[in-house]
Formats: structure tokens, sequence, C-alpha cells
């Protein structure tokens, strides 16, 4: 590489000091309570985006992280302090209550929690405390899933909620204020969450299904036997419900566009766009897409169902005629293999899984992944 200097140039305008000699800034020092799987996973998070760390723990001798102390000798030390332990090890920050209120008032130390803060409080009660950081996961943070990902914020001091974030926007996530800790609780349920979304749809989904399935089996099986003596319960399991299928992916498409519909009316008859809709249509406009997904997911039901019909009443021919029942069971099982396969890959990728809660992310990766290994032994 060339470089030119510009013969205007003062020579007093010129740095005399040699390259490197200039004293680097001190990273600033964070402390994390508790060395367990969240705990790691942070403070390599954090030595990575450039802070040093420090560990606080009950038995600084045996653990094999480096850089280990007591909890009183670490709360010192640092300027931040995430706690990330298990309940029933709560009794320690009772005992480091003057160290915490000490340095709160006098160095503005901040406390990051992963506990419930009523807990907190009754232990420390003079400690600033931002309540945050609650849908991070060890997983997540192993894994580097944090490009973007949202996590909540919330905290009575504005200046402790500052350097929280700043912290958070230096490992890549998108901070969201959530305002004081009055709204603590609510973060603490983020992770307990369990696809809350789903509900509406899946219930509505049950519903159009049982009935409709009720009225079919009425009207096609048990009024056919009572008129006509002539028993068809064998085409419950397949005839009769992949008519069912159809007909509730419709209506579910239906509810899928109809509050869209409803919403425009209502704009046109207020004159205005900027007034709240109803908490019912509010609701109902939120779970469009997963009534779309569900009625996907039936049409795509339908299609199999069409397909394995013919299979089953191919009795014509002794060679299908043998294995009928087997082959159609058989592509029923192959089929929701199929499904629970591909819903295994799609949560694994980092776009789709870190959109879910970790509770979300473990009920589908160990509940689908049991069920699809049954079905691939059957």
């Amino acid at each position: 590489m060339t470089v030119v200097m510009s013969e205007e140039m003062k020579p007093e305008s010129v740095s005399l000091h040699p390259v490197g000699t200039a004293a680097a800034p001190v990273p600033e020092l964070l402390c994390i309570f508790g060395t367990g799987d969240l705990g790691r996973s942070l403070g390599l998070r954090l030595l990575q985006s450039g802070y040093r760390v420090v560990y606080g723990s009950r038995r600084p001798h045996s653990c094999e992280i480096v850089f280990v102390m007591s909890h009183a000798e670490a709360a010192q030390s640092a300027s931040l302090i995430f706690i990330c332990v298990h309940r029933e090890h709560y009794e320690f920050l009772e005992t480091l209550a003057s160290h915490l209120e000490g340095k709160v008032n006098a160095e503005s130390l901040t406390i990051c929690n992963y506990i419930p803060c009523c807990v907190f409080f009754s232990l420390v009660p003079g400690a600033a405390v931002v309540k945050g950081l609650n849908t991070l996961s060890a997983w997540a943070l192993q894994n580097g899933l944090l490009a973007g990902k949202q996590v909540y914020l919330c905290g009575n001091s504005a200046e402790a909620k500052q350097a929280v974030a700043k912290m958070a926007t230096k490992l890549g996530l998108t901070v969201l204020d959530r305002g004081t800790l009055s709204a603590a609780r609510e973060l603490e349920d983020f992770p307990l969450q369990l696809f809350p979304e789903w509900r509406l749809p899946l219930r509505v989904a049950i519903g159009l299904i049982a009935f409709f399935f009720f009225y079919l089996l009425i009207r096609d099986v048990i009024y056919a036997y009572a008129e006509q003596k002539k028993d068809i319960s064998f085409r419950i399991m397949v005839s009769l419900a992949n008519k069912v299928f159809p007909i509730v992916s419709l209506v579910m498409l239906s509810l899928c566009y109809l509050p869209g519909v409803i919403a425009a009316i209502l704009q046109l008859y207020r004159g205005t766009k900027y007034r709240r809709f109803p908490d019912w249509l509010d609701r109902w406009m939120l779970c469009r897409k997963q009534m779309g997904l569900i009625a996907l997911g039936l049409a795509f039901l339908h299609a199999i169902y069409t397909f394995i019909i013919p299979i089953r009443y191919a009795v014509r021919h002794k060679l299908i005629s043998l294995v009928v029942d087997e082959r159609g069971t058989m592509l029923i099982i192959l089929s929701l293999w199929l499904f629970l396969y591909v819903l295994l890959g799609l949560t694994s990728l980092p776009s789709v899984g870190g959109t879910l809660s970790w509770r979300e992310f473990s009920f589908i990766q160990v509940r689908a992944q049991i069920l699809n290994v049954k079905l691939f032994i059957k």
C-alpha cells in the first residue's frame, strides 16, 4: 500500500507518536453471579463483545472458570451484575445487601436479574434493578442466535436501563423498553408461554372439526344404518375424515380473511383509521396467520387422504387387496412422520427458532422428536 502525503501539510499536524504506543481503553468489567450453562454462555458472549467478565460463585475454588471470585469480591469489582441463579440459591443475596446497596448509591451499580423481582426486592431492597434478558436462553447464547433478537427491559432507573441497553445492543440484540418494574411480571412470564397466539385458532379448528365430524357421522353412518340397515362404519376413519378436512379448511381460510373485511368496513363507517378496533376484532386479526396455517395443514391432510382412498378401495386386484389395509395405514404414518420431520427441521432454523420462547422450542424439539422416533420404529 502506498501513502501519499500532501506538500501543504504542516509538520505540526503529523503525529510523531509511534504506532501502537497509545494506551488502549480498558474494557468495562461486568460481573455474573452463577456459573451454570446460562452464566457461562452469557459470559462468553460478553467476552466476544469486548467486555471483561468476572464470575461470582459460592464455591470459587471448585469452578473450572478462570476469573471466579466470591460473590462479595465480584460485586465490589464490577459496574454491572447479572444474576443467573436458580430460585433455591437466592439466600446469598441477602448477605450481600450491604455491598450492593452501598455500590448502588455511590457508583450507580446496576443489577440485571433473571429472578422474580418481588423476591429480589425482599432480599436487596436498595438495589437498582433492571429486569430483562428473560427471553434469552443458554442455547441461543451458545449458538450465536442473537442478531436482531428482541429483548425486553424494565426498571425504575433510567440510567440503569441505559447501561443495560447499551450492553445488549453491543451483543447484537434489539432492546424494547417496557417501562417501570411494574411490567416485570409480564416479562417473567414470556419464557413460560406456550404458543399463546395459537390457542384461539386451535380451539376454533377443533370445534369445527368436532361439529362437522359428528354431523357427517350422524347423516352418513348412523342414519344409513337406522334406515337401510347398512353398516358403513369402516368409512369413518378415512372417507368421513376426508369430508371434514376440506370443509374446515375452507372455513378457516374464510376466517383468515374475514376480519380484514370487517376492519375495513368499520374504518369506513367511522371515517378514520386511527381509532382502535374492538378487543375481539383486534385479537381475531392478530391470529390470522395461525388460522391460515391451520387451513393449509388441513388441505394437506385432505390431499393425503384423497391419495389413500383409491388404494383402500382397489380390492379387485389380489396383490393390492392383500396389503391394502397395511399400505393405507403405512401411508398415514409416513405422512405424519414426514410432517413432524419437516417441523423439526424448520424449528431448527435460526430465523424460526429465534422467534420461539425456550419452552416452545423445547416442547417441539422434545415431544415431536420422541413421536417421530416412535412412528419411524412402527
